[in-house]
């Protein structure tokens, strides 16, 4: 994995002195060489609109927008491209399924369920449809190491409940979720199931087949590829049903003066000039994620949470949030340092060249639940290495030192 880093230039850099440690991956992931290149190409060679001309650019244009489709369906193993609709980002995805999806299919009454560790990308939308639709909205318990276990869902879901959305990885807890066992348990009772697989998909594989979901959403730019791309799976018998939300060029068939009809999938759900570049940058990260393979990755980032977290909790007064086990838990840890802000905390390491995040994470209903305002996060991926880690604890210890002097 130490290779991998020569494809990431952003890493050779000092910040405020110091060579730069970069942990703030689930927040942003850094971009290899391959997918810097080809946007470049893009816009230096090919740069046109899609789908609308039949000149030579155009045609390019849309060969590798289309393409970057394919390889984003084979990714996840997805039945057809059909299924596979771009969006801004995972919270773009999220809100069409619930208002395309939600608004057609939920009746007063309806139950809605989520859990505590959900991103508000993925509860609020939920929030507010419940509220437009006067439906019940219910949550998972979560047990005292952040997971959920399958008696609670089997407790939870009942034949009231429509749609069950939950995320796959945890952006706060680091928890992976046992997506198909849920599935499993929700098709039984005839809902669906939505899933935010925002720090899931850079990560480890994903079989949408497999796994059973009716829709799932991802983004590009935690996965390597650039900002503003994202993608919704659904299963394409769903998506046929659905209204489109967006409308205007691209998504249409045919216009009348008081009439309109739509196109077929995916692009009836696709108004509007795309993030062409975005696009063809995704499935540029995707061919480099492929070839590297993410079960090496999977298993190269548990070998770190393990190194990190027996590191870290040699730590007196830190505490680490979430499951213990780092086969259950996806590539972040966070923590909090007793009596130091996790923002006073975020600071000093940026100081010394640590980029970790901090705050509440999107994730408000959560540290209510682990009984803080906020907390500081480090996380991390391929290019991530333990030396990065060495330098999180020396930057902890130093930190802890300074307030401890300070106060």
């Amino acid at each position: 994995m130490n290779e991998i880093r020569k494809y990431f230039p952003i890493l050779n850099q000092e910040v405020n002195g110091h060579p730069l440690v970069y942990l703030d991956s689930a927040a942003t992931s850094q971009k290899p060489v391959q997918v810097l290149d080809v946007i470049r190409k893009y816009y230096d060679f090919d740069n046109s609109n899609v789908h609308r001309g039949v000149h030579t650019l155009g045609n390019r244009a849309t060969d590798s927008y289309e393409g970057a489709r394919e390889k984003i369906r084979k990714f996840i193993n997805a039945k057809s491209t059909k299924e596979i609709i771009y969006t801004r980002g995972t919270t773009t995805s999220l809100n069409t399924v619930a208002s395309a999806y939600g608004r057609q299919n939920i009746n007063e009454g309806d139950e809605i369920v989520i859990s505590y560790m959900e991103h508000h990308s993925n509860l609020i939308p939920w929030q507010q449809l419940a509220k437009e639709k006067k439906a019940v909205l219910k949550y998972f318990e979560l047990e005292k190491d952040g997971t959920i276990t399958l008696e609670t869902v089997e407790k939870t879901i009942t034949d009231k409940t429509k749609i069950v959305a939950i995320t796959m990885a945890s952006n706060v807890l680091g928890t992976i979720n046992p997506i198909k066992e849920i599935a499993e348990i929700a098709h039984k009772h005839d809902a669906i199931i939505v899933v935010d697989a925002a720090q899931a998909a850079p990560h480890m594989p994903i079989d949408v087949q497999d796994l059973d979901v009716d829709f799932l959403g991802f983004s590009g730019h935690k996965m390597c590829g650039p900002t503003g791309i994202g993608v919704l799976y659904g299963k394409q018998q769903l998506l046929e049903e659905m209204e489109p939300i967006e409308f205007g060029g691209e998504m249409i068939d045919f216009v009348d003066l008081y009439e309109s009809t739509w196109k077929e999938l995916p692009w009836k759900f696709e108004g509007g000039t795309p993030n062409i570049a975005g696009a063809i940058g995704l499935g540029a990260a995707i061919d480099f994620l492929t070839e590297i393979g993410l079960d090496k990755i999977a298993e190269h980032e548990h070998k770190l949470v393990e190194y990190a977290m027996s590191e870290m909790e040699k730590i007196e007064g830190l505490t680490i949030y979430g499951p213990r086990d780092p086969k259950k838990r996806c590539g972040l840890i966070t923590f909090n340092l007793e009596g130091v802000h996790p923002h006073d905390v975020a600071t000093v390491l940026d100081m010394n060249g640590i980029a970790v995040r901090a705050g509440h994470h999107c994730a408000q209903p959560l540290m209510k639940w682990l009984t803080c305002t906020a907390t500081a996060r480090a996380s991390f991926y391929m290019y991530n290495n333990t030396e990065d880690i060495d330098r999180l604890v020396e930057g902890l210890k130093g930190a802890k030192e300074y307030f401890n002097d300070v106060f």
